[in-house]
């Protein structure tokens, strides 16, 4: 029987395995953040078209993680593994093409919060939107008034839309997570396949993105993308290749530490 000395020393031993390991979730989030931050002012100073230039991101990255995980080596992936996985590759597209969208639209804090909030419950952003007010406008005079209260329910309720896109990405983020584990069997399957997800998501994304240039080149509007070392590495090493694999340790950590089935992907 062990003591409560023993029972204390094991629990301190084993926080103190897991502290390296949450440091490194905290460390690679902060990147990503950052590479949020850096597209966003990349793309609100170029005018770039943003799926455009997350196809562009998603193209090197799909190369990264198929060189890295080399799916077509090892053990055979069975058809109720690739099928599922190629779908995830769309739902994956049209995460990153919400996400994109609400990242121009309402900018990286609250499109990062509405990604989270829309993983968790869905519309707690669009609730918690409604409550800003506009304090930064100037008084408006009495012969202005009306004029002034139809502009200010026009940008709510233009903002309320533009926050719910980012609600409705987060929430294809929580279910492609679902998808990806409940199609790997094991950890190492589940990298391999994410490589084919992603390289899905590449494919599927390349007809918007031309579609979005011949639309931006046909109306005048900016059609280039201008090059910037820094957002497309960001992105592409920060914001997609690292934060996946810090993601997935964390992820399996968790699972061994409290098992609850597939509720703890949506995080």
């Amino acid at each position: 029987m062990m003591s409560p000395k023993q029972i204390s020393d094991d629990r301190g031993s084993s926080h103190f395995r897991h502290t390296p390991f949450q440091i490194i979730h905290l460390i690679g989030n902060f990147f990503r953040i950052w590479s949020v931050y850096s597209m966003y002012r990349y793309l609100n100073q170029t005018g770039a078209p943003v799926v455009l230039f997350l196809f562009c991101c998603l193209v090197p990255s799909s190369i990264i993680f198929l060189i890295i995980q080399k799916p077509w080596k090892g053990r055979a992936l069975s058809n109720q593994q690739i099928v599922p996985s190629l779908i995830n590759g769309v739902i994956t597209a049209l995460y990153f093409i919400l996400w994109g969208k609400g990242l121009k639209s309402c900018g990286p804090l609250r499109a990062i919060l509405s990604e989270y909030s829309g993983a968790v419950l869905g519309v707690l952003s669009g609730v918690l939107y409604g409550r800003r007010g506009h304090v930064w406008k100037k008084l408006p005079t009495k012969d202005s008034t009306e004029t002034k209260e139809e502009e200010v329910q026009t940008e709510q309720a233009l903002g309320m839309m533009g926050m719910m896109i980012p609600v409705f990405a987060g929430i294809l983020s929580a279910l492609r997570r679902v998808i990806a584990r409940r199609v790997s069997l094991k950890n190492q399957q589940k990298k391999r396949l994410h490589a084919i997800t992603i390289t899905s998501a590449t494919c599927f994304l390349f007809p918007v993105a031309m579609w979005d240039l011949i639309i931006g080149s046909s109306s005048g509007k900016t059609s280039e993308l201008p090059f910037s070392a820094w957002a497309f590495l960001s992105t592409i090493i920060f914001g997609i290749i690292l934060i996946f694999y810090v993601d997935n340790i964390a992820e399996e950590r968790f699972r061994k530490a409290l098992p609850l089935n597939h509720l703890y992907i949506a995080f």
